[in-house]
């Protein structure tokens, strides 16, 4: 299972919100560099980047921290939040993301997303579902769709995306454990889906329990920045 530590930003700082609340925000380090080089130094590849200024103004904003880690670092970066239109998707590509994460607009504007698969190609895209109660939410959790996560997962499947993140709001943020049936869930609807974890994550044993039900890899956030996990602990499991 891989590992893919988060770096959330706001104002070009790294924090962590709890349950998308912008009023439950926790500054970690001002030098979200700083926080990258550790994770590869440790022997992490990846990176999961997210704007949370973007985020909430609808469009890239954080891009030159983007930038910063893709020229300093060797990490393999997605990068989230904001991304609306195609001068988006070209300012993170261009800023040296490998990857755009899709979350909302997936659900709002199917026909832009799908355009951009075909442009760009599903490779350069990693899909993000927020889940509540197996419902498909957005904008920053604050809606839930009647969408259920298996139909939103096999439309995009069968339009070539490969990989998908799934969170569920009702755990992120809060050390309490990830949504191990849920995830067992998608798992076996679709086995041949690259699915990530994310969310929840509180310790080295719910990553080893998610790696045991087949994830392909792990989002990991607020347990590192809060000394649940320590980083060098998460390069025995990355592989």
């Amino acid at each position: 299972m891989i590992i893919i530590p988060a770096i959330d930003i706001i104002d070009g700082k790294c924090v962590r919100l709890t349950q998308g609340d912008y009023h439950q925000k926790t500054i970690y380090n001002e030098h979200p560099l700083e926080v990258a080089k550790l994770f590869e130094d440790a022997g992490l590849n990846r990176l999961h980047l997210v704007d949370l200024d973007g985020a909430k103004a609808g469009k890239v904003k954080n891009w030159k921290v983007l930038e910063s880690i893709a020229k300093n670092t060797s990490l393999v970066i997605d990068f989230g939040g904001g991304i609306k239109t195609e001068r988006d998707v070209n300012i993170i590509f261009d800023s040296g993301a490998s990857m755009a994460t899709i979350g909302s607009l997936a659900v709002k504007d199917e026909n832009t997303f799908i355009a951009w698969i075909k442009k760009y190609g599903a490779h350069k895209f990693l899909l993000g579902a927020d889940v509540k109660d197996e419902k498909i939410a957005v904008s920053g959790w604050l809606e839930t769709t009647d969408i259920d996560i298996y139909t939103f997962i096999e439309n995009y499947v069968q339009k070539g995306i490969h990989q998908i993140f799934c969170t569920d709001v009702s755990k992120d943020g809060k050390l309490e454990g990830p949504s191990i049936q849920l995830y067992k869930n998608i798992i076996a609807k679709f086995p041949k889906l690259e699915f990530i974890a994310s969310g929840g994550v509180a310790s080295i044993s719910d990553l080893i329990e998610l790696k045991e039900i087949g994830c392909a890899a792990a989002i990991v956030g607020k347990a590192i920045y809060e000394g649940r996990i320590e980083i060098s602990d998460l390069k025995k499991l990355n592989n």
